[in-house]
């Protein structure tokens, strides 16, 4: 075991106070600069000129290109009493971190982040879930660790990845000699948390900070009806995707330091990664939906209580009509999950008489209704913290759909989820190789040089590095050829080819 760091409870973090938790001070700030009448002859190129630049303004509006100022402004973001520093600050508060950065990237900036960072505590293995966004994978290419990988349960007839139990996490770190950190997914994309508290303490236990990658679970802690977040339970370091659920605008995330005992390591790290992969041209629209999301889940209470109780309102009437089944009412079977997030309404469709894709697609074309993610079971849709959408629409269009489907519309066999092959070269190194492309059938055998991933949700099916082999390649274009399936990484929207390392052929006779 590692023992570079003696485990510690995290220090309290201090209550957020109501009062300065509703004051928005970045987007406050940026209103009133807007409000100045400038002749700006800087960039953005449009100078928030509406009259000439009429099609953008007509379709986002005037005020958004008045607000479109770029950074390095005194007053906005510049320097420690800046209002962005304030905003962050304000954040850190309200999530419970010892200090929050704001992303323009997603939660995969952050991701990215939290990869780079960990070499430089000693160790050269991240020990990661399995079933992480392949922006994890995309931050091994970029830090050169090597991955030594905790596979989640498995729900084989939903085909879907669920979380990582704390024994199967400590074995793991118990095989790698020098682990540089744990690196575990919670939420999942279905809506089953980790037991956080655990995975915090067999971490810490061998010597190694807990990162959480909780894209799904920027509303954790803001309501009583919810679970608590990573941060509260002893993490680390937390990815926090505020624009999926949160309601910050799309691209919009957050990055928590815990009060752990890697902090005063890991505070100056990230940060200089931060600036490393952050972009020298932040979008001031995005950084004030971040200042006005956080002050608005500060909040809590009757508005995020209400989009508790609609999303209850689906599941009850889903289990009363009996024609489906609910994907969190199995959840008991699975000892990694700890609670479920009560926001997400995960469906098996399935169980109803029509694939996730088909009722995906007919909820489209036939009810203009939106979900999140289809599987070849499931559909899940979300409610948005703060929201309240029109659950008897969505209940009566979901009801609605046809089944059985006709003859010739019958779903082919369940889709279920591959095991992936076995690695043979560490990501960093397959990315960077020569490679060449074969026909998909070719490819098999072969150690892929890129990461494919199934999307949404993300999660990676082949590794760089990794064997490709004929099940993962059946699933990937099946779920290439599914209504709105898309592949990650892949070469061509078919997966008709695969990118190879040249030297396959000796990589796989090696370990």
């Amino acid at each position: 075991m590692n023992t570079r760091s003696t485990a510690l409870a995290p220090a309290p973090s201090p209550a957020p106070s109501l009062e300065r938790q509703l004051s928005a001070p970045y987007a406050e700030a940026l209103r009133a600069h807007a409000g100045r009448g400038w002749l700006r002859l800087n960039v953005p190129g449009h100078a928030a000129d509406a009259p000439r630049f009429g099609p953008l303004a007509e379709l986002l509006g005037p005020a958004a290109l008045s607000l479109d100022f770029p950074p390095l402004l005194d007053g906005i973001d510049l320097g420690a009493s800046a209002p962005l520093a304030q905003a962050e600050r304000l954040a850190a508060e309200a999530w419970g971190a010892r200090r929050t950065w704001f992303l323009t990237n997603g939660a995969s900036q952050g991701n990215q982040i939290a990869s780079l960072v960990t070499p430089a505590l000693g160790g050269d293995t991240l020990v990661v879930q399995r079933s992480v966004h392949s922006s994890v994978i995309d931050g091994l290419v970029l830090s050169g660790l090597d991955a030594a990988f905790v596979q989640p349960s498995v729900d084989a007839d939903q085909g879907i990845a669920h979380g990582v139990d704390a024994a199967a996490l400590a074995e793991a770190l118990a095989r790698c000699p020098r682990p540089a950190a744990a690196y575990v997914v919670s939420p999942s994309y279905f809506g089953a948390v980790a037991d956080v508290r655990a995975l915090a303490d067999v971490a810490h236990a061998a010597g190694v900070p807990l990162i959480v990658d909780e894209a799904w679970g920027a509303h954790f802690g803001f309501h009583p009806s919810l679970p608590a977040n990573a941060l509260s339970q002893g993490a680390d370091l937390v990815t926090s995707s505020t624009h999926k659920l949160g309601g910050s605008l799309t691209q919009s995330a957050m990055l928590h330091l815990g009060h752990g005992p890697f902090a005063d390591r890991l505070e100056p790290l990230v940060d200089r990664a931060f600036r490393l992969v952050q972009s020298t041209s932040a979008s001031a629209l995005l950084l004030a939906s971040l200042d006005l999301a956080r002050a608005q889940l500060a909040q809590g209470g009757e508005q995020l209580g209400a989009s508790i109780d609609a999303a209850e309102r689906v599941r009850e009437a889903v289990r009363r009509l009996g024609r489906y089944r609910l994907v969190s009412d199995s959840f008991g079977r699975f000892g990694d999950i700890a609670a479920a997030d009560p926001l997400r309404i995960a469906v098996d469709t399935r169980s109803g008489g029509i694939p996730g894709h088909e009722a995906r697609r007919l909820l489209y074309r036939d009810h203009q209704i939106m979900v999140e993610v289809a599987t070849d079971a499931a559909i899940v849709a979300v409610v948005g913290a703060g929201s309240l959408p029109d659950t008897a629409r969505f209940v009566e269009a979901l009801h609605c759909l046809p089944a059985p489907l006709a003859d010739e519309d019958a779903p082919r066999p369940s889709l279920r989820l591959p095991s992936p092959g076995p690695a043979r070269l560490s990501a960093r190194e397959a990315f960077l190789r020569p490679a060449r492309l074969l026909p998909a059938a070719e490819a098999v055998g072969q150690v892929s040089a890129d990461t494919l991933a199934a999307y949404p949700p993300g999660i990676p099916n082949v590794l760089p590095g990794e064997v490709i082999t004929a099940e993962v390649v059946d699933f990937l274009q099946r779920t290439a050829s599914a209504p709105y399936g898309h592949v990650r990484g892949a070469h061509d929207a078919t997966v008709s080819q695969l990118r190879v390392v040249d030297d396959a052929g000796a990589a796989a006779g090696t370990e």
